[in-house]
């Protein structure tokens, strides 16, 4: 793997970025028909840098969540700062956040659930998203998803990438040859993503088996073409959701909504550019 890429030479021959705002509407529209809240279980106070106009709860208990299931539009976010415990402390504050959510939605409304961490790929994972399905049963799958654009930071080619020396650099460092992958408690050694998640699963995951949704499926093939992936995954498989921008991340959450209508269930780990489309949250300037 080359140390430095160009973003313009990594995304050549592919079809431009799809339209986020021609596909909004139609997110805004499967979100309401799902019938189902967004709850981001956030494990650090920087996941609500991408959105605006969310309530985010950092004391929550049955009560408290059922209400917002109810009364909230779209989403809410849970702040756990889970990523500053140690892992087994991380995983109970989740298996506690799934027997209360367990208990709220049975009082009539649906939910879904977004673990967002770190766009440079640090945090307790997998063990957050399986304290959740213990307690909650076993999922399709879970989505991998940690492009955060207002960061520079991209996944192409099942690659994350991080812009450097700023957010705004064409040229992108594959994310294990930054400081970030040498972090005491989250380093890595690879930032292609199946190898990646076998080495965090400690072989759980075999690279062979992790499902790619790439940037070829997603351009071309359209919100219809990321349905008939996801529509095929099962046993609780991650997905690997390759994104250079917001038009991508739109086409996902469409195909994504659609699978979930036909009934497929998906957990997502994501770092912030995901929840922001995902919650059906219009985009706004930053200050404003």
């Amino acid at each position: 793997m080359a140390e430095n890429q160009s973003l313009r030479q990594l995304l050549a021959g592919l079809p431009p970025e799809p339209d986020e705002a021609a596909l909004f509407p139609q997110i805004l529209e499967k979100v309401k028909a799902s019938g189902r809240k967004l709850v981001v279980i956030d494990d650090d106070p920087t996941g609500v840098q991408a959105v605006h106009d969310v309530v985010l709860f950092t004391t929550w208990n049955e009560q408290v969540l059922a209400k917002a299931l109810r009364e909230e539009p779209k989403l809410f976010f849970l702040l756990t700062n889970s990523r500053s415990f140690p892992v087994e402390e991380a995983a109970e504050i989740n298996r506690k956040i799934a027997r209360e959510l367990k208990i709220a939605g049975s009082m009539g409304t649906g939910f879904v659930i977004a673990s967002r961490s770190d766009s440079t790929l640090r945090g307790h994972y997998p063990a957050e998203i399986e304290a959740l399905e213990s307690e909650l049963g076993g999922h399709d799958g879970h989505l991998i998803v940690p492009a955060f654009f207002e960061g520079g930071r991209y996944t192409i080619n099942d690659t994350h990438y991080v812009a450097s020396p700023t957010a705004a650099s064409d040229n992108l460092v594959p994310a294990h040859l930054t400081p970030f992958a040498q972090d005491k408690v989250f380093g890595y050694s690879t930032a292609f993503l199946p190898a990646w998640l076998e080495e965090k699963s400690r072989g759980r995951w075999k690279a062979s088996h992790v499902v790619s949704l790439d940037l070829a499926t997603i351009r071309q093939g359209g919100p219809a073409a990321v349905a008939a992936l996801l529509n095929r995954v099962e046993g609780g498989r991650p997905v690997i959701v390759n994104a250079a921008g917001y038009g991508d991340l739109a086409v996902v959450v469409l195909g994504l909504l659609e699978a979930e209508a036909r009934g497929k269930r998906f957990m997502y780990r994501t770092a912030a550019s995901f929840v922001r489309v995902r919650g059906a949250v219009r985009p706004r300037a930053p200050g404003r």
